[in-house]
């Protein structure tokens, strides 16, 4: 048994469920739904923390609301065993969500949120020196990101 599975036990994913609802849940709250007092709780939440379990603590934004209601996959190919260009997303593409190196015929897949197809154009000519992106666009979600539950 890994020291991660002997922090996970029932009440650690109730608390990890509890979380990934509303971080914004109060000790006294968490500790009311698994049982505990709300010391426990946070001696709990804290050895989460340490072993790396929980990494941090996020507010869920609307996209839309914020003026980017338009999200994109871009799948990159390179060459070689470096991303050459990794930096420059990092430094030149605020738009981009999240970065993946990926299998299959692509070697990376970049999510961005953008006002309309004009600013979509924009980021693909700000990648296009570097590589040919092939763009796909979500139309809906729905299953947007879950909360995660122990396997069986």
């Amino acid at each position: 048994m890994t020291p991660q599975n002997k922090t996970l036990d029932d009440v650690s994913w109730k608390l990890l469920d509890l979380l990934q609802q509303d971080a914004r849940m109060s000790y006294k709250d968490l500790a009311r739904h698994v049982g505990l007092t709300a010391p426990a709780v946070a001696e709990r939440l804290k050895k989460l923390e340490d072993a790396g379990i929980i990494r941090g603590y996020k507010a869920d934004l609307d996209l839309a609301a914020l003026g980017r209601p338009l999200i994109g996959f871009i799948r990159l190919s390179a060459t070689g065993d470096k991303f050459p260009f990794l930096d420059h997303i990092t430094e030149n593409i605020p738009e981009a969500l999240e970065f993946h190196r990926i299998t299959g015929g692509d070697s990376y897949m970049l999510k961005v949120a953008v006002r309309d197809m004009g600013h979509l154009e924009s980021v693909l000519d700000r990648l296009s020196p570097y590589c040919t992106p092939i763009t796909s666009l979500v139309i809906s979600s729905p299953l947007p990101a879950r909360v995660i539950k122990p396997l069986p």
